[in-house]
């Protein structure tokens, strides 16, 4: 088990109260969060910041996520210019102010650290580090005061911009305890002459915080793990290989406007490139090269990889989000599906159906939202058969996104209807706001009639639906 805590970073829940970004973010999964003061999110030039504090590092205990506390807050000291003043400015006083205010708030938390960046230089370089170093001292002073440490982040653009630069830095100004590193390991794709996992592990040892995005070699756009270049499970492995047990937080500040599910996708990739670091990474390799393999190690996955629930504080039977046994049989079939033509790969995603046990037909099942399109004929016929079963796992895996994307709606309302009979939580059913209509609201409500009528209390998801129904 890997030492450091995934998290999620609230500058990607711009849209979100501060109190229910935090809920979302550990109902997910996350341990960790990456809590960037601003204006909506514990703004740190509130009338009753302590009260405020004190709530939320209750908050914190309450839902067992570990901090660090982010500075990039975009226009909270100077509402015309984005991130001014800096560090490098020629008046720095709001921004050493900010960063004492930064570091009080990290102490009532009991933050990780304070991460923080130089700022973007508009003058001559010796004169930019001049200000950088004499300005140090004050916020390393505040940081002694409060017991807090430091991250200081190397950042595209700006004065200190790579890892050399942070290194260099922390030489000139007496290598401090307290001053460690902050790595973006998607800034390494960006600007680094090394890879992400080349420069996490020359940051060992003062490494206390790392932001996970995905990059492209010089552009600095934050993207969804997949868009870029990042070698993800390379880098999951660097961060084992060193020791690192702080939090690595997912860092997508303009993605706000679908945090929800932004939030999922991007677990789902870690958890998915933490299981490609060892067993199933060989086994996807086998299968590219010999499609055959597949009959043998799809079995095997439960046995690899584990078959816990992926979510299981909020979903501890897997029939929402999944086990891990399925996340790792999805990945085996995409490979799978590369490898073959789309007429043997329906044939063989047949057999695996066919002739598996219970986990295995409903690995099937999941990975059908990956790679049932280069089988749908054969797809809709293996969700159909799970949804004539009694057999939970198969119902909830069967109508998953591909059953919203292709089942007729007469099987689907069905389907969810069995949901309700069997106790299936209708979060596992996809899409369920976009295809539901008034004939799944006529069926449902007969559905609760007919338990009332005889005595028996109606599910609360039905309960809610109707009562969220139109």
């Amino acid at each position: 088990m890997s030492g450091y805590h995934l998290g999620y970073g609230t500058n990607g829940f711009a849209g979100h109260r501060l109190d229910d970004a935090l809920a979302i973010i550990a109902g997910l999964g996350y341990t960790s969060v990456a809590l960037t003061l601003d204006h909506q999110h514990l703004d740190p030039y509130a009338d009753d910041l302590s009260a405020r504090v004190d709530r939320v590092a209750a908050r914190l205990d309450e839902l067992g996520l570990r901090c660090v506390v982010e500075t990039g807050a975009r226009f909270l000291l100077d509402p015309w210019h984005k991130h001014e003043p800096t560090l490098v400015s020629e008046n720095a006083d709001k921004r050493l102010d900010f960063l004492a205010r930064a570091i009080r708030v990290a102490e009532g938390l009991g933050a990780d650290c304070v991460s923080f960046w130089s700022g973007v230089s508009t003058v001559d370089e010796a004169t930019a580090w001049e200000r950088l170093r004499s300005r140090m001292p004050a916020v390393l002073a505040e940081a002694d005061r409060r017991g807090v440490r430091l991250g200081l982040e190397p950042e595209p653009g700006m004065l200190v911009e790579t890892l050399s630069d942070a290194l260099r830095l922390r030489a000139e100004t007496g290598d401090p305890d307290l001053l460690g590193i902050t790595l973006d390991v998607g800034h390494c794709v960006a600007v680094e002459p090394q890879d992400a996992a080349a420069c996490i592990r020359q940051a060992k040892g003062l490494l206390v915080n790392v932001q996970l995005d995905d990059m492209r070699p010089g552009v600095h756009e934050h993207l969804e793990f997949g868009d870029g270049q990042l070698d993800l499970p390379a880098t999951l492995t660097a961060l084992d290989e060193i020791g690192y047990t702080g939090v690595a937080a997912v860092e997508l500040p303009r993605h706000s406007h679908a945090a929800p599910q932004v939030a999922r996708a991007a677990l789902t990739a870690l958890r998915a490139a933490r299981l490609d670091q060892s067993w199933l990474g060989e086994a996807q390799r086998r299968i590219a090269g010999d499609p055959t393999a597949v009959r043998t190690l799809f079995p095997a996955a439960g046995r690899h990889v584990g078959r816990g629930p992926l979510h299981p504080g909020s979903d501890p039977d897997g029939l929402v989000h999944g086990t891990a046994d399925d996340l790792a049989r999805t990945r085996l079939l995409t490979t799978l599906a590369a490898a073959l033509p789309a007429g043997e790969f329906a044939a063989e995603l047949a057999d695996l159906y066919r002739y598996g046990d219970g986990a295995e037909r409903r690995g099937v099942l999941r990975a059908l939202s990956a790679v049932g399109d280069k089988a749908g004929a054969t797809g809709l016929e293996l969700v159909r058969d799970a949804l004539r079963s009694n057999d939970t796992g198969l119902i909830a895996a069967a109508l998953g996104p591909f059953a919203a994307r292709h089942l007729d709606q007469h099987g689907w309302r069905h389907g969810v209807l069995k949901c309700l009979f069997t106790g299936i939580p209708l979060a596992a059913v996809a899409e369920l706001d976009r295809r539901a209509d008034d004939e799944l609201r006529r069926m449902i409500t007969d559905y609760a009639g007919e338990r009332r009528a005889a005595g028996r209390a109606v599910p609360a998801d039905a309960l809610r639906f109707l009562e969220e129904a139109p």
